[in-house]
């Protein structure tokens, strides 16, 4: 990274490798434009502005602050941050270092060059060390103003990316918006993933089986986790879905079967009158990563308490449940994650001020449980009925009249 980036901003080089540029570049990537972006000290060849590249249409505009000198198609290349023009996406491909003062001063520069709604998508080092002050301000800015972070183990070293967006964005936004990449979805092959919550359950089997070998090698103890790695990894499984490009088509927010389609009041969520509630039992032999059922931004995300009764008895209304509220184009929509009678955790990765494609991954429910999708009752038309099984993200459980 060039000295004048390096005073101008509190800024040393990271290390990027693919992964990390993927996730870097994962919000300009999904934008279908026109867009325009802001690269923030990436090199001529490097992984992050090649991703970049790579996802720049026809009619998007890229701005790449370095001294480096080269030139592409809708590309300008500028010396000083002075000479940038707000941008729908700044990418920062160095480390932000320095006190906290000066971590402060660089992400105000940054936030000043943000269209309205735009984002700021950098990285910091997962373990503590160079620029740990500088940290300690990112994470307090990620904390108000963060709207999904992604863990990228295989880094060196180890990084977790941070997406920030300082302004609200609008449904009408998310609405033309891809799916975004999420390290938490490692690739397999043929279009089958695996929850990273799944690498480590199978690590910890593994593992498990390893340390009862050494242990206590005269009996067949290591037998239990290692026959239990495979079928452990296999229920976190995260397959690739088609989902249909019908605007008018609401998704299943998970695999399952149909539990439940009623007309329900409930004041939690807004001034919505009534819902049309579809309820989804998810046995432990379905997917269980959790999809949007539409497009829309966050504006809410809560947990209620309550007990574990099995998900597929009425009992199950008043189990631990997690709510995500969304703002789409045709009004209020919102996702419970219910646990049941073996689930007791659930994963939630789309923070307040996030925006979701259709059919994008926003979490999951481990063991067994249930998924809720409100839409209001009098402008959605239910498409199944209780016993149909339904495919998350590819099934079109309602449809917006």
């Amino acid at each position: 990274m060039t000295q004048s980036i390096v005073t101008e901003l509190a800024l040393v080089p990271a290390r990027i490798n693919d992964r990390t540029a993927r996730a870097l570049a994962a919000e300009f990537t999904r934008h279908p434009g026109p867009k325009s972006g802001l690269l923030v000290g990436a090199e001529v060849g490097s992984p992050l502005l090649a991703a970049v590249l790579d996802a720049l249409g026809p009619d998007d505009t890229l701005t790449v602050l370095s001294e480096d000198t080269f030139s592409a198609p809708g590309v300008e290349v500028i010396e000083k941050l002075s000479q940038a023009k707000p941008a729908d996406v700044v990418i920062v491909a160095g480390q932000i270092v320095g006190s906290a003062d000066d971590a402060h001063d660089t992400l105000a520069a940054l936030r000043g060059l943000l269209n309205p709604g735009g984002v700021l998508s950098l990285a910091v080092p997962v373990l503590p060390g160079t620029g740990s002050q500088a940290n300690d301000e990112i994470a307090r800015q990620v904390t108000a103003y963060g709207v999904g972070s992604d863990l990228v183990l295989r880094s060196t070293p180890p990084l977790r990316v941070h997406r920030l967006r300082f302004t609200p964005g609008s449904a009408e936004a998310a609405a033309d918006l891809a799916p975004a990449y999420r390290t938490s979805s490692v690739p397999l092959a043929g279009g089958m993933n695996i929850d990273s919550n799944g690498v480590a359950a199978f690590g910890i089997c593994v593992g498990l089986a390893a340390g009862a070998k050494v242990l206590a090698p005269r009996t067949k103890l290591w037998l239990l986790p290692a026959a239990l790695a495979l079928p452990v990894a296999a229920f976190f499984r995260d397959p690739e879905r088609t989902i249909p490009e019908d605007p008018s088509a609401v998704v299943a927010a998970s695999d399952g079967k149909v539990l439940s389609v009623e007309r329900i009041t409930d004041d939690r969520f807004g001034e919505q009158v009534e819902w049309l509630r579809i309820a989804v039992f998810l046995s432990v032999l379905d997917v269980h990563v959790n999809r949007a059922p539409v497009a829309g931004r966050v504006v809410d995300s809560f947990v209620e308490d309550g007990g574990f009764a099995a998900a597929m008895k009425p009992e199950a209304e008043h189990n631990v449940a997690a709510y995500t509220v969304l703002d789409s184009t045709h009004g209020r929509v919102v996702v419970a994650q219910r646990t049941g009678l073996i689930a007791r955790r659930i994963v939630r990765r789309a923070p307040v001020g996030s925006m979701l494609a259709k059919g994008e991954r926003y979490g999951l429910i481990r063991f067994g449980s249930r998924t809720d999708v409100y839409l209001p009752a009098d402008t959605a038309e239910p498409l199944v009925a209780p016993g149909d099984r339904v495919v998350g993200a590819s099934t079109v459980i309602a449809r917006w009249l």
